[in-house]
C-alpha cells in the first residue's frame, strides 16, 4: 500500500487522502459510504454500496436503537438489505431490535453462536416472527450483493470460542481502497488473519473498542492504516481505549477518530480518494470544551 496526503480541511473537518494519479471527471466511480454511527459503548456501522445497496453491521446497545433508525431515515434510508450481527453481546445487537421492528431489512448474516440474554432471544425472535432469511457465517466467505465491491468474511464462530473471538471480521474493498472491520476479536484472532491475508488497508476500525485484548503493535503496523476508527463512550467503564492502542497508533502514523470525541463519522471514497468527514466539528468541540 503506498503513503497517500492528507489535506486537512479544518473548516470543513473533512480530510482527504489522494493516489497520486489524479481521478479525471470522466472516470468518476460512484463512491462508496460507511457510516460509523455513534451509539454510545458500542458498534454500529452503515454501509451504503455504490450500487445503492444498503448493509448494517451491528446496532449498538438497546439504547441506542433509536438513534440508529433515526440516523437511517435522516438519510432517506427505508430499507436495509443486508443485516449484519458481528456477534451476540448487547453492545452490538441491542440496537438491531429497533432496526427490525421499524425498517425493512432483506436478510440477515450472524456467527450462530448462542447467548443466554433477554435481548439475543429478542433479536432472534424479531428475525423469526418477520421471516427474514438467516445465514450463518463462514469464514473464507464472500458476501455478495455489489459487483462493485467485495465483502469477505476473515473470522467467524468457531467451536468452544468466547463471543469475542467468535466476532465476524470484514475485508471491504472498493477499487484501490481497503477497510477492516475487526468487530471485538483479540490479539490471538489479529495473528490468525495475518497468517492468511495481506491485511494492508488505508482504514481500519479498532478491535474491540480499543480494549487491551486487541490490536498488537506487530499486527498494527502490518495493516499500515492512514486512517483509524474507534468506537466508544467517553464514559465507559472499561477503560477504553487503553493508552497502549493509542501509542500503536501514534506509532504507525494512523490519523485517529473516534465516535466518543466526533459524533458520527462517515468515510466516503469513489475507490481513490477517501474523505473522512465527522459529525462534529472538532475545532468547535474543543471551544465547547474550554468555555464548560
Amino acid at each position: 500500500m503506498w503513503k497517500r496526503g492528507f489535506i486537512f480541511l479544518l473548516l470543513l473537518t473533512v480530510v482527504c487522502i489522494h493516489h497520486s494519479s489524479p481521478v479525471h471527471a470522466e472516470q468518476e466511480m460512484p463512491a462508496l459510504k460507511v457510516h460509523f454511527i455513534n451509539v454510545g459503548q458500542g458498534d454500529s456501522i452503515l454501509i451504503e454500496t455504490p450500487l445503492d445497496r444498503t448493509i448494517l453491521i451491528d446496532g449498538g446497545p438497546p439504547e441506542a436503537g433509536n438513534a440508529v433508525v433515526n440516523y437511517i431515515k435522516a438519510l432517506r434510508i427505508n430499507e436495509i438489505d443486508l443485516m449484519i450481527a458481528t456477534h451476540p453481546d448487547i453492545d452490538h445487537i441491542g440496537g438491531l431490535v429497533n432496526v427490525l421492528d421499524e425498517l425493512e431489512v432483506g436478510s440477515v448474516i450472524d456467527t450462530g453462536k448462542l447467548h443466554p440474554t433477554k435481548t439475543f432471544a429478542s433479536y432472534m425472535n424479531r428475525i423469526r416472527d418477520l421471516q427474514i432469511p438467516f445465514t450463518i457465517a463462514e469464514k473464507e466467505t464472500p458476501i455478495e450483493i455489489d459487483p462493485t465491491i467485495s465483502l469477505d468474511i476473515w473470522n467467524a464462530a468457531q467451536p468452544l470460542t468466547s463471543p469475542n473471538a467468535s466476532s465476524l471480521v470484514l475485508k471491504l474493498n472498493y477499487g484501490e481502497t481497503d477497510m477492516l472491520l475487526m468487530g471485538d476479536v483479540g490479539k490471538k484472532e489479529e495473528k490468525e488473519i495475518q497468517k492468511k491475508h495481506n491485511v494492508n488497508a488505508e482504514v481500519i476500525k479498532i478491535g474491540h473498542h480499543g480494549s487491551n485484548t486487541s490490536s498488537s503493535l506487530a499486527f498494527l503496523k502490518a495493516v499500515d492504516p492512514e486512517i483509524a476508527v474507534l468506537t466508544y463512550s467517553k464514559d465507559n467503564n472499561y477503560g477504553h481505549p487503553v493508552s497502549r492502542v493509542i501509542d500503536h497508533l501514534n506509532e504507525i502514523d494512523a490519523r485517529i477518530y473516534s465516535t466518543a470525541a466526533l459524533d458520527s463519522i462517515t468515510i466516503e471514497t469513489d475507490g481513490d480518494t477517501i474523505m473522512v468527514n465527522p459529525k462534529m466539528n472538532p475545532i468547535q468541540k474543543f471551544i465547547e470544551e474550554q468555555v464548560s
